[in-house]
């Protein structure tokens, strides 16, 4: 594995479309996007439940460190140019608790926000990128 690989939730909207963003955002293919319901996310991360996977994203580097949720954006943010900022953020003591709270709290109510903001409607107005077209 050369690429961290992120794990998401395939059959979520609102997943799908940050998945979208992200691989828009991933300028230098430093991303691999993982569905669940790929065979190799159960290889990339074996020590890991189902459960614990839908509650939230996984990042696992290719030295086999998982960030989750909040803690996987901070991650990410620092190796993706535009999220630089929020990642910077994120590393002020203290700032990670409440944006693991916030996660939390979004994730639990994703399907039902994915409703109120449509978010698969939101995917089809953003092209895919070449690395999700092949």
């Amino acid at each position: 594995m050369t690429k961290h690989c992120l794990l998401y939730d395939g059959e979520c909207p609102m997943c799908i479309f940050q998945m979208k963003v992200l691989s828009w955002l991933d300028w230098f293919g430093v991303l691999a996007l993982v569905p669940l319901s790929d065979p190799r996310a159960q290889e990339i991360a074996p020590q890991l439940r189902r459960e614990n996977l839908l509650e939230a994203i996984h990042c696992v580097t290719p030295g086999g460190c998982v960030y989750r949720g909040a803690r996987a954006i901070r991650f990410l943010g620092m190796r993706l140019p535009l999220l630089v900022p929020l990642a910077l953020v994120m590393w002020i003591p203290g700032v990670i608790v409440p944006a693991e709270i916030i996660y939390r709290w979004v994730s639990r109510r994703r399907l039902l926000l994915s409703r109120i903001f449509p978010c698969k409607d939101a995917c089809s107005i953003l092209p895919a990128t070449k690395r999700e077209q092949g």
